[in-house]
């Protein structure tokens, strides 16, 4: 039998550099050490997991695939966050990826992990051509309807971006640009350039609440984003409405009504 004259701590280190092909690999097969076995296993586990990232990334830039190949090369993806919170701004991202990016994993940035969004925001920022972020906040919600300020965000993000795009991937809303473009409902899970947006435009928001938790204590800003948790609502009866809450959301809305019908009985 052919043995691998090397220590379980030596093969760890090495097994990582290999393929699947490579000649050793049938050679660890025929060791009956445990710890080989159980090493060859997690490699295999490893080997399968990567090819299932690159399948799925694959089918996420399928979008951006086909338009390349009419002949466009900034393609920006866009989305939004923060629609529905109580207090806060929505905010928008743009973001232009280069034809060789790669970041497995990548996808709505509702369905990951606060530390990874932190660090897939972080690889973004390093490896995109460019980033635009736009926002509107609750005044200006307020006077012109969420689904207006959603677009004029979107808008404000497309012109921040460094880099001229000459076509956009929009997730769910149709804009009025000078840039061909395409609206796919639920994009950040059907398009990478999408999916990033949605990354940046999360950990901005996410980061500005957390400093708005700081200069309004009592919300509990830095858990909620101003989404309309139970801290939240009992923070809002107790200290009242800030200059964060959107006061044509309903129950801001209520409670200001509330105020003025008490303030009018006396």
């Amino acid at each position: 039998m052919t043995k691998v004259h090397k220590s379980i701590k030596e093969i760890k280190q090495m097994i990582g550099t290999l393929t699947d092909s490579d000649p050793i690999m049938e050679e660890l097969k025929q060791d009956e050490r445990k710890g080989v076995q159980k090493l060859l296993q997690q490699f295999e586990r490893e080997r399968i997991k990567k090819v299932k990232e690159k399948e799925e990334f694959k089918i996420l830039t399928r979008y951006e695939t086909e338009v390349r190949h009419q002949g466009f090369k900034n393609i920006a993806g866009i989305d939004e966050v923060g629609r529905g919170p109580l207090a806060g701004p929505v905010v928008t991202a743009a973001v232009i990826l280069p034809p060789d990016f790669y970041l497995a994993g990548l996808n709505d940035s509702k369905k990951l992990s606060e530390s990874k969004r932190e660090e897939y925001f972080n690889y973004i920022q390093e490896h995109a051509i460019s980033i635009g972020v736009g926002m509107v906040h609750a005044m200006e919600i307020d006077d012109i309807n969420i689904y207006q300020a959603t677009k004029k965000a979107m808008n404000d993000a497309i012109v921040n971006l460094s880099v001229k795009p000459d076509y956009l991937l929009i997730d769910a809303m149709k804009l009025e640009t000078p840039y061909p473009s395409k609206s796919i409902i639920k994009g950040d899970s059907k398009s990478i350039s999408i999916a990033a947006a949605s990354i940046v435009a999360k950990v901005t928001r996410d980061r500005m609440m957390k400093e708005y938790a700081e200069r309004y204590p009592g919300y509990a800003f830095e858990k909620n984003a101003g989404y309309g948790t139970k801290d939240h609502l009992m923070g809002l009866k107790r200290l009242g409405v800030t200059p964060l809450h959107r006061k044509s959301f309903a129950p801001v809305k209520d409670l200001l009504q509330n105020e003025n019908k008490e303030r009018v009985a006396k």
